[in-house]
């Protein structure tokens, strides 16, 4: 279904990965506290013109560029975000600092404290974040809190308190999905979310606050995301998001309908135990083996692609082959690649193309001496080394997340041309 375009090396664990809503750039937060902005190779031609209409990194010729770098936090960075329009990038740590930067030049332009753990008094360290729409922007945190902020509060000189903040969840937020607006919204952007915190999920109202929370599922609840055009039967209205939970079980709930999920489908059988499904993305319209499909990370380094209705589990492949480091980062850009990131590495995909048999020498003899290759990582100075040991430390001491990972006609042909000439 999907062939590897490139790996890129990370000199740190990655711990978030956030993908441009609208250009060819995916950002990534480390353990090190370091921010790593890149710029994948443009989309199709968009000028009109029939002379070039694949992908630059079909041909070849594609070009993966780091666009800026910085070590941002002190300790690791927990979580990243873009904005609405892709504009800010925001990101939190450890050091229970919030930063918005310039996507462009990587610059900081704003900066937000974290409250404290009003329990104990104690630095309350993010776990996610998210901008709902060109106002509004939500911290999730270990100790359950959700902040919203006023992003028209955001500057050089401030460090805005929260509007409000409610405490959906008894554990840290793990996961949040955006409730699609309904026909009645005059802005266009969702007021409503979905969360999952422990073993419940819930919903919350932008101004009314949590509105509801399910029974206990009796299960780590890890990942979520929302999908529509379902069919639509009976009480049901099209629309569910699904739960990935920590014993590789994939739980569909009804919109509308929050106590308790409605099905289940079992995404790893491994023995003693499936593993964990850390992340979950959809997969574009077009994109991949039709519509109402998933693609989901697990604990393991595997990626297992999920077809909502039946013969579920469609395709398997391996994000990390040698050191099964969790999937903590999966999802699409705007030219249908995917893009997995967990332990010291982020992959690049590209949909495979089928090509006749008879076509097969030919199109090996055009792409001969040309195969994938991995973009050189950068080298950290020994400044950096010495952060990177201050960092694990400080981690290490502070971390209260749980354990995410437990101990003859038509021939497939994956893209072997693909590949980048230039580094960046």
């Amino acid at each position: 279904m999907f062939d590897t375009v490139c790996t890129l090396p990370l000199s740190h664990d990655l711990f978030a990965q956030a993908i441009h809503p609208e250009e060819p750039i995916v950002s990534v937060g480390l353990a090190s506290g370091h921010v790593y902005t890149y710029r994948l190779p443009a989309g199709a031609s968009d000028d009109g013109s029939d002379a070039d209409t694949t992908l630059a990194s079909e041909n070849g010729f594609g070009h993966i560029e780091t666009a800026w770098k910085t070590r941002r936090h002190k300790g690791s960075c927990r979580t990243l975000g873009f904005g609405v329009v892709g504009d800010q990038l925001y990101s939190a740590g450890t050091d229970c600092i919030v930063k918005a930067a310039d996507v462009g030049t990587g610059n900081v332009t704003a900066k937000i404290a974290i409250p404290r753990d009003p329990a104990n008094g104690q630095p309350d360290y993010p776990s996610l974040i998210h901008a709902l729409s060109p106002q509004t922007l939500l911290l999730a945190t270990d100790s359950s809190a959700l902040h919203l902020y006023d992003l028209r509060a955001l500057g050089p000189a401030a460090s805005p308190k929260p509007q409000n903040t409610f405490n959906p969840h008894d554990d840290y937020i793990s996961s949040l999905t955006p409730l699609p607006p309904t026909a009645a919204s005059t802005s266009g952007f969702s007021k409503q979310w979905v969360s999952t915190g422990g073993s419940t999920l819930a919903v919350t109202d932008l101004r009314r606050g949590v509105m509801v929370r399910s029974e206990d599922q009796e299960e780590e609840l890890l990942s979520s995301v929302m999908i529509t055009g379902l069919p639509s039967r009976g009480t049901s209205v099209g629309e569910k998001v699904l739960v990935g939970g920590g014993t590789g079980v994939l739980t569909l709930w009804e919109r509308g309908v929050w106590d308790d999920q409605d099905a289940r489908i079992v995404v790893d059988r491994s023995p003693g135990g499936g593993e964990s499904l850390d992340s979950i993305a959809l997969v574009p319209e077009g994109v991949g083996a039709g519509p109402n499909l998933v693609a989901v990370g697990l604990g393991n380094g595997g990626l297992r692609f999920v077809k909502i209705g039946p013969n579920n589990v469609v395709a398997e492949l391996k994000h990390d082959e040698l050191q099964a480091e969790a999937v903590v980062g999966l999802g699409f850009d705007v030219t249908g690649r995917m893009i997995s990131g967990g332990g010291k590495m982020v992959k690049v995909w590209h949909e495979k193309v089928w090509i006749d048999e008879e076509d097969d020498e030919d199109e090996e003899d055009e792409t001969n001496g040309i195969s994938k290759r991995a973009h050189d990582s950068d080298s950290d100075d020994d400044s950096d080394k010495h952060m990177e040991e201050e960092s694990s430390e400080e981690e290490k001491s502070s971390k209260k997340r749980k354990k995410r990972k437990r101990n003859k006609g038509k021939q497939a042909k994956g893209n072997g041309i693909l590949g980048f000439s230039g580094l960046g």
